[in-house]
């Protein structure tokens, strides 16, 4: 018997089916008894909600843009908090030409998925880590930013709303962009006077166009992504309009993607455009290798991620170590990175966060990306300097084990022992 654990970790560590905002979701979709009138008109409002799915090709499912029902919307009040927020059709914003977000670049993102079982239950993976991210990057840009309960809550809602376009299990999933930006007119640089935190979802498959297949990276040299002091370790929308001559580039020579360097020494790697990397070596017996896990520490109600604390590995069932660039502030500290991180070392294998020289990456036995979209992704190639060497990618590949690892445990087939999942 598969075992789920619809839990979620501190300030959230509540049952969503308990939740007050699910009886709420109850009436106002339809999904109880009782059919008073106010119910039946927000049934005639969404009238999609009964429909098991949305009229999609799911079999040729790629990662692009499909315009859904719903979406979210709150906005702050003067005191920085946010009232409650609504769903809505899904459609267009409207905004000042001297918004914050347009004219400064104030905002936020993150990304994070829907996915459907068997029995068509509904799940999210790590929702309240999104929610504790977004607050961090919040503070670096000056934005208030909505509490965990609120941010879970809402994407709960939208999840549910469309749940429609949840595709068929193994056909991909549901993924959900939730926005923070300054909505408030400003002309002076200062922090924008309104904020508008907004949730729309799409239906999306493989993010490479190359599917399943291995990925083929070009280590950029001469761009850079990120610099020590900056905002490269928070998911801010100014990080990303950078990189896109670097990756148009790199992808009209045929490549999958760009991997930066160290903005100072142009010597160390750091992470993919689009994910995080890891780069897999067979253990040296001579080395002594730590194993290390993220932890989360408390600072008033936001809660800040710190660079993990080595501790032996005592259990060492592999013979191959696993090291990834340490989030030291110009790499983004990625869900799935740190949920790989978690798998890895209870599957017993030796896990290191340290700097990795671009070198080390090109000695390689196997090198594999993680994220949201790409979930964990192997690569089969990396260019340097005009220098290509391949990676191992077979189907005993460590890639292809955490990979399968973690889609089961998103998707409820094996027992999620981390507490990761939200059921719906």
């Amino acid at each position: 018997m598969i075992s789920r654990i619809p839990c979620l970790r501190g300030s959230t560590a509540r049952s969503l089916k308990n939740s007050p905002f699910l009886s709420k979701l109850g009436g106002f979709y339809c999904h109880t008894s009782q059919a008073t009138s106010v119910q039946q008109q927000a049934c005639d409002s969404f009238p999609h909600m009964e429909d098991e799915y949305a009229d999609v090709d799911w079999d040729n499912l790629g990662f692009g843009l499909i315009r859904t029902d719903y979406m979210y919307v709150m906005k702050s009040l003067e005191d920085g908090t946010y009232k409650e927020g609504k769903i809505s059709r899904y459609g267009n914003v409207e905004l000042s030409p001297s918004a914050g977000v347009l004219n400064y670049g104030q905002g936020l993102f993150e990304g994070l998925k829907a996915h459907r079982n068997e029995t068509g239950g509904l799940f999210l993976f790590r929702p309240d880590q999104n929610a504790i991210r977004m607050r961090v990057g919040a503070e670096r840009m000056c934005m208030p930013a909505p509490s965990v309960d609120q941010f879970v809550d809402a994407v709960t809602q939208i999840a549910i709303a469309n749940k429609r376009w949840v595709p068929p299990p193994g056909k991909g999933s549901l993924y959900i962009r939730p926005l923070l930006i300054g909505s408030g007119a400003i002309l002076g640089l200062a922090p924008a006077p309104e904020y508008t935190f907004l949730i729309y979802a799409s239906p999306v498959s493989n993010y490479f166009k190359e599917g399943s297949k291995p990925l083929n990276l070009y280590v950029e040299h001469e761009y850079d992504r990120a610099s020590r002091g900056g905002t490269g370790g928070v998911k801010t929308i100014s990080n990303y309009a950078p990189v896109l001559k670097a990756v148009t580039r790199a992808k009209s020579r045929g490549f999958s993607d760009v991997l930066y360097l160290d903005s100072v020494d142009k010597k160390y790697i750091e992470e993919v455009a689009s994910c995080n990397i890891f780069v897999v070596k067979v253990a040296n017996p001579s080395i002594k290798v730590f194993r290390f896990i993220e932890i989360l520490q408390s600072r008033s109600d936001i809660h800040e991620w710190i660079n993990p604390t080595p501790k032996p590995n005592v259990i060492c069932q592999q013979d191959r170590v696993i090291s990834t660039p340490t989030a030291m502030g110009t790499i983004l500290s990625g869900i799935t990175r740190k949920s790989v991180i978690e798998i890895a070392c209870d599957l017993g294998y030796q896990v290191q966060e340290r700097a990795i020289p671009v070198e080390e990456l090109m000695q390689a036995d196997e090198v594999f990306c993680t994220g949201t979209a790409v979930v964990v992704a192997s690569v089969g190639s990396a260019t340097y300097k005009g220098n290509r060497v391949e990676f191992r990618t077979d189907a005993d590949s460590v890639c292809r084990k955490l990979c399968t690892t973690l889609v089961e445990i998103q998707t409820g087939l094996i027992e999620d022992k981390f507490g990761w999942v939200v059921e719906i």
